[in-house]
């Protein structure tokens, strides 16, 4: 088996790419950032460029079985100020890319949207994959868009889509210095002794899953064959004033918080039903957050020597 990795060089993809090489998959990554010098590349083609040129495709999709979809060019705060950049740069380029598929007959793709904003505010938690999809985001406005295109192309009969719906990952190697992912952020501020910035109250609900988790979810329902939706998350909600609870415990240091105005495109609660991926895949997350947060901090503590 051989697998591209687009988006191979992130917090999320690296991961990927390590399962990979373990389990033996002949690897390629595609991702418009040089490759990172913390990680082993050795035996992985990589490719650097942007995930829709024709030119960069037509080499890294060459004896692929397999494609993992993480790239993505804006977060939600980012595809709100500028949707036209989101637009352009994710839906149109994945259309490219998925054709560049077609006509290379790669069948098999594994697609990363966003439990966290399909959905909108929900009418229930935990939410299944069932629910209808209400975005009230630009980037979650085009991650259905993507969705919808991926089930049109499997009726079609050319491409057997799986899509991964993530809550928010997190664990060992996140930046710390990114505009998403409060966990990792969050730590950082810990570490560095520094507060923290909310937007709204903090009463705000989420998911957060263990990268491992995500990547074990992630393998199992490629490999498995079947097409369709999986949420991927721990099942479990904590507010964000919870959570600077929970790192105050596993780091032992203040976490001052400074709140600011609530943003709109902000769900107010989400925690997302797994037992999907339960019942069909056999998957559970194994490491619960208060685990995971120890594990992250103590990462970090590593990297930096503090």
């Amino acid at each position: 088996m051989s697998a591209l990795v687009i988006g191979g060089n992130g917090f999320i993809g690296s991961r990927l790419v390590a399962a990979l090489r373990t389990r033996g998959e002949e690897t390629a990554v595609l991702d418009r950032f040089p490759a990172r010098t913390d990680m082993d590349w050795a035996g992985v083609r990589y490719f650097q460029g942007d995930f829709h040129d024709a030119d960069v495709l037509e080499q890294a999709l060459q004896d692929v079985d397999s494609v993992y979809h993480l790239a993505s060019c804006t977060v939600p705060s980012t595809a709100d100020a500028d949707p036209i950049a989101d637009i352009e740069g994710n839906l149109i380029g994945t259309h490219r890319l998925l054709e560049a598929m077609r006509v290379r007959g790669v069948r098999r793709l594994c697609y990363f949207s966003s439990g966290g904003t399909v959905y909108g505010n929900p009418d229930t938690l935990p939410v299944p994959e069932t629910h209808a999809l209400r975005p009230i985001s630009s980037y979650g406005i085009v991650k259905v868009a993507i969705e919808h295109y991926l089930t049109m192309f499997q009726r079609q009969g050319w491409l057997d889509p799986v899509i991964i719906r993530p809550s928010n990952p997190y664990g060992p190697g996140q930046s710390t210095r990114g505009i998403q992912g409060a966990v990792a952020v969050f730590l950082g501020r810990a570490l560095a002794g520094l507060p923290v910035e909310i937007w709204g109250d903090g009463e705000t609900v989420r998911d957060y899953v263990f990268i491992d988790d995500l990547i074990d979810l992630a393998l199992l329902a490629t490999e498995s064959g079947r097409t369709g939706v999986f949420n991927a998350a721990s099942g479990n909600g904590i507010s964000l004033n919870e959570l600077c609870a929970a790192i105050r415990v596993a780091s032992g240091r203040a976490l001052p918080v400074q709140y600011k105005p609530g943003r709109t495109f902000d769900v107010r609660s989400i925690v997302l039903d797994v037992q999907r991926a339960k019942q069909l895949l056999g998957w559970t997350p194994k490491i619960a957050l208060a685990e995971g947060l120890i594990l992250a901090w103590r990462s970090m503590q590593d990297a930096t020597g503090s």
